[in-house]
Formats: C-alpha cells, structure tokens, sequence
C-alpha cells in the first residue's frame, strides 16, 4: 500500500510586491466587491478620491416575496449577479481589468454564505491576475465614507463619533482613529433597521419598489390618511433601558404588534398611521437619548468630538437627520457638532466603501493572503488589536450615567 505524504501549502500572495506608496504620476486603482447581505455590489474607485463607477444589484424583488433576507436565496442571486455587477463597473470605469491596480473585498461580518461570494470573487481575481488582495471590514467601510465624500474643509477630524445605523447593526462608536473604534453603544436584541422593516410589514405598508423601511418613513410622512379636522391617533411606546448606554427595539416593534393583534380587522388608515408615526418616534428618540448619554460619557473621560458620522441604510431618513441635529444643538449649544452623512446612495452597502477603507492598507504595502477566510463575526474593536485602551471605559453589562441603577 502506498503512502502519499501531504504537503501543507504556504499562503499564496502576490508575486510582484505592492509599491509601498501612490506613484506621483499615477493613482492607485482598486476594484472592490461586495456581498454581506442583500446588495450584490462592484466598483472602481482611486487613491486621488475618484469613483469611476459604482453598481449595486438589489435583491429587492425577493425582500418583498419573502419579507427579508433569505440566506439561500440571497446566496444564489449574488452568484448570479456578481459576474454582471464586476463586468459593468469595469465597463463605467472603461478600464480592463488589467488596469486595475487592487482588488477588495468585504471580509465580514455578515451573512456567512453571502460573504462568501463577494469573498470567493475577489481571490480568485486576485490570484489569477497575480493583483494585491485586501479584506475590510463591513462597518468600517460604512464609517469612513464620509472621509471619502466630504470636502477637505468639512471632513471629520479624529476623535469623532460614529452613529452606524442598518438592517443588521446598531452602533456607537468613538473613532480615534482609521483602524482604531471603541464601541459605545450597541443593541442588545434587533437593530433599528430590522425594526423597521418588521413594523412596515405589520401595517401592510407598500414597499413600491424600496425597502421596508424606507417605505415606512414615506408613510409616516404622508397625509392621506388624516381627515379634515380629525388628529391622527398615537400610542404610547416604550423608552427602553433609560440611563444605559445600549440599544434595544424589539420592545418597540412588540408594542405595535400586540396592538395589531389586538384590533386585527378594525385598523384604518388613519390609526395604522398613527402607529407608523408613533414608532418612529420612538425609535429615533432612542438614538437621541443613547447619543446625548455617550457624549456626556466621553465629555467626562476629557474626550472632545467635534463630529457625528453616522452611516447605514437608515441614515438616508429624513427624520432622523432632522432629530439628531436637534438633538446635538440642545446637547451643545455653545459649540456646534457637525452632523456628517454620505450621500444617500452610499449609506446602504456599496463597494465604494470598501474600496476606499481599503487604500491606506493597498498604499502601504499591508495586503492579505490569496487564502483569507471571511469573517462572519468580527468586532470592529479588533481591528487594531488595542481598542482604545486609553478610554478607561468598563462595558460589562452595559454604561450607566451616575446615580442610575
């Protein structure tokens, strides 16, 4: 009987090793690609802050077919869409892929099979073209677009704060630095975006080709549901964990479910709109109160921000905007706190950001190998392996102010 010996085969990188720094004459070229949860996404972006292209795929048609998310169905239509999506956004950037300079991707967290598309995509072009690879992190995309989008003269100096708001995450963050988060707050059950998209669906609110949650907010903005002379209904929410530095909205959506359940048959549409509204309130009113705790814990550490970016899928509420600058106006009236937001089309997932959170590593010569594994499950605090350190923060079981119990 013979004996085949195995043999372990070492990490496979590039061969021709990333110049250490953008050339004078010639920006540094990144295709990047993304698929953590429903979005199949491709784009072209440059060191010199230029996007030649940016194409977002939407499974939106099998959101509504199915309320949601559905990994396996979602897994099968990146498959399908990602081929396209690469195709496309090198043919907007008219550039072969050979003029790329980098390929990117999105390393987690996410939807394990879904990062697995976008994940197996990019090796397999890095490989074969013999390019530099770089993994990012999801939610650190999301926090430094507005690095990439705003003017030099309005973008956010370090430390700031970050609001990072999504059908998959809530969070609040201290930037300290590109790479370097302290995690604030973050929700303890579902996140405000999966909340919205649950109570749109328990009022029977059209989606008309957005999402659920986007279709939420123009309900509640509508007036067709209030007489003449007649007061929309509301009713009365929960304030969750009041003094605690941590999200939750599973009371909230639970709230309008029970009283859905309760009047089943008998809601018009002027009480279903008095419960959009009524929810909505209070789900922004709990990122107001969470923010106003974490600027008044940072303010005692002797942490000065002098911005908020906040970013994700919910961020393009207007409602939201419109309440957070309220709310930092009333915080600080004396210094005024910049409320900072990409532009809508980059607060949902998009490969823009993952290009872009992925140059200072293609810059600097830091690229990972061929053979990376995604990670479904990644806190951003371990991006640096030294979260913060000088915030003497203590998160075990959550921040109080003084006096709270």
């Amino acid at each position: 009987m013979q004996h085949v010996s195995r043999r372990v085969l070492p990490a496979l990188r590039p061969s021709v090793a990333v110049p250490p720094r953008r050339l004078p004459l010639r920006s540094f070229t990144v295709l990047a690609l993304e698929s953590s949860a429903d979005d199949s996404c491709a784009a072209v972006v440059t060191s010199d802050r230029k996007v030649l292209s940016n194409v977002v795929v939407s499974q939106q048609a099998f959101l509504e077919e199915y309320g949601g998310i559905h990994p396996f169905v979602a897994i099968h239509a990146h498959q399908r869409n990602m081929p396209g999506a690469v195709q496309r956004a090198l043919r907007e950037a008219s550039l072969t892929v050979n003029e790329v300079d980098g390929i990117a991707f999105t390393l987690g967290p996410g939807i394990p099979g879904c990062l697995s598309v976008c994940g197996n995509a990019a090796r397999t072009l890095a490989a074969a073209l013999n390019k530099p690879l770089v993994g990012v992190h999801h939610m650190q995309a999301h926090a430094l677009t507005p690095l990439l989008t705003s003017p030099p003269a309005e973008r956010s100096e370090f430390p700031f704060l970050t609001l990072l708001v999504s059908g998959g995450h809530t969070l609040l963050l201290l930037a300290s630095s590109k790479t370097s988060f302290r995690i604030l707050a973050t929700s303890l059950d579902e996140s405000i975006g999966n909340a919205y998209d649950k109570v749109a669906r328990l009022l029977d609110i059209p989606f008309a080709g957005t999402s659920p949650g986007a279709a939420l907010e123009r309900f509640c903005a509508s007036e067709s549901a209030e007489g003449e002379g007649e007061e929309v209904p509301e009713i009365r929410m929960p304030r969750p964990m009041p003094g605690r530095l941590a999200f939750s909205y599973t009371g909230l959506h639970s709230t309008i479910e029970r009283f859905v359940d309760a009047n089943r048959g008998t809601l018009d549409a002027r009480t279903r709109l008095g419960l959009a509204r009524s929810f909505q309130r209070a789900a922004v009113r709990q990122l107001e109160d969470k923010l106003v705790l974490g600027m008044r814990l940072l303010a005692r550490r002797g942490v000065h921000v002098k911005s908020l970016v906040v970013s994700g899928g919910v961020a393009s509420n207007s409602f939201l905007r419109e309440r957070l600058r309220a709310c930092l106006d009333a915080e600080s009236p004396d210094e005024r706190i910049d409320l900072v937001f990409p532009p809508p089309s980059l607060c949902t997932d998009n490969a823009v950001m993952i290009a872009w959170a992925s140059m200072d590593r293609f810059l600097s010569g830091d690229t990972d190998a061929y053979s990376i594994e995604s990670r479904p499950k990644w806190s951003l605090e371990e991006l640096d392996g030294s979260p913060a350190a000088s915030l003497e923060i203590e998160l075990e079981g959550g921040l109080h102010e003084p006096g709270d119990n």
